[in-house]
């Protein structure tokens, strides 16, 4: 079993991540990535315009997505809407490690209190699942290591 850290009296993420398969639709695995840190890849094809996996995690206010953005603890937050965010880190799916790119072969879709990632064009077997953050631009810049041709240097937004 995988050790965890408390992280304010709830289960903290993980230092053996793992993939959920109560939210996930195709087999997928977890290993390193060239982008960061972990990375999701899948296991199966997937065809265009699918229902990949659910984002879950702890819902929090935005008051407390703030408070634990500047703390040290690593936290996968994801806005969910304009007072909650999920925090992928206590109770997440998997999807938490999917990592970003500036030409993603998923988008994230929010339906009904939802977080949903879907494909965007076929995957095949084996590749990296990637979708693009779209931090916004007037954040703190965050350099992109995506590697793709239309890379446009941060995750951040420039328009």
């Amino acid at each position: 079993m995988a050790t965890r850290q408390p992280l304010n009296g709830k289960v903290a993420h993980s230092t053996n991540p793992r993939i959920d398969p109560r939210y996930a639709c195709f087999a997928m695995r977890l290993a390193h990535s060239k982008i960061h840190r972990w990375g999701v890849y899948t296991a199966e094809f997937i065809p265009a315009h699918r229902k990949v996996i659910e984002y879950t995690g702890e819902r929090i206010s935005r008051r407390e997505t703030k408070r634990r953005s500047e703390s040290s603890q690593m936290v996968y937050l994801f806005t969910l809407d304009n007072y909650w965010s999920l925090d992928g880190a206590v109770g997440g799916s998997g999807a938490e490690y999917i990592n970003h790119s500036c030409d993603p072969n998923l988008v994230s879709r929010v339906t009904k209190g939802h977080i949903l990632y879907i494909s965007r064009r076929e995957i095949q077997a084996g590749e990296e699942l990637t979708v693009d953050y779209h931090f916004a631009k007037k954040v703190e810049r965050v350099p992109c290591r995506c590697g793709a041709a239309t890379c446009r240097g941060t995750i951040n937004l420039l328009e």
